[in-house]
């Protein structure tokens, strides 16, 4: 259990992360896995890092019973600037992030996969931001690198999943394949790139980020910037207390009526 790391020995180091039941990650372990991911990337003998995941799903965001758990804004703080880094790493990381997706990958999840350099999925993977059901926002600007501009809109507002299946004919996921073959066309992809010049491809890397039209780090920040006046107004802790009491949305009330 945990974030493990593993080299094959022909330049692909992957980086497994392993928090059940659903890994939903407490923000020591967002800023471990930049930590880890970053130090793959560093290592000259790394040409590119498969991220992937044990368990029920690639990613469930943050651990929200952790921040209702704590009292003040520690958590909170904490738990921003951990995907803030995680993220963050994905981006920087000197050599390309292939991300293998199974199951569901959401919230935090987005922000990691949005920031990578390429996606696999297995056929069950769904995606989404149920971020507004939750009293928070976040990484609108990574779900925007995954679905044109009006679709992303959608998903954010009403908090549905998108299918794998989806992404790939949008062209933001490379290959969608049964869970059990997951790995292997991770590691395919993955090995293409190994093969290449790694002095190459990591200019690349850093070439291709130079002319990204959108900063995501100074973007998701922004983002962030809401959720504290939301955390600020009580309204996050209201989401978050039904969400961790219930495991389902606050209801929307108006004059009395149940929505």
């Amino acid at each position: 259990m945990g974030i493990t790391t593993s080299s094959n020995g022909s330049g692909i180091t992957t980086v497994t992360v392993d928090y059940p039941p659903v890994n939903a990650l407490p923000s020591a372990a967002w800023f471990e896995l930049a930590d880890v991911i970053l130090a793959a990337g560093a290592d000259l003998d790394t040409h590119v890092v498969i991220l992937r995941a044990e368990g029920r799903g690639f990613n469930a965001g943050v651990d929200i019973k952790e921040m209702q758990a704590t009292e003040g804004y520690d958590a909170l703080i904490a738990a921003n600037r951990g995907c803030a880094a995680a993220f963050a790493a994905v981006y920087d990381c000197p050599v390309p992030v292939v991300a293998a997706v199974n199951g569901f990958c959401v919230g935090g999840g987005i922000g990691l996969v949005g920031n990578a350099d390429v996606i696999v999925a297995s056929d069950d993977a769904i995606f989404g931001l149920p971020e507004v059901d939750r009293g928070a926002l976040g990484a609108a600007t990574h779900l925007a690198r995954l679905v044109p501009q009006h679709m992303m809109r959608t998903l954010y507002f009403s908090a549905q999943n998108i299918s794998a299946q989806k992404l790939q004919q949008f062209g933001s996921v490379w290959d969608v394949v049964p869970r059990e073959q997951l790995d292997q066309a991770a590691i395919d992809i993955a090995e293409k790139i190994a093969a290449k010049d790694t002095r190459v491809i990591r200019a690349a890397k850093e070439a291709i980020n130079g002319i990204d039209p959108i900063d995501v780090k100074t973007s998701y920040r922004l983002e962030q910037g809401f959720t504290f006046e939301l955390n600020l107004a009580g309204v996050a802790d209201e989401h978050r207390d039904e969400f961790v009491a219930s495991g389902k949305p606050k209801s929307n009330t108006i004059k009395g009526e149940s929505k």
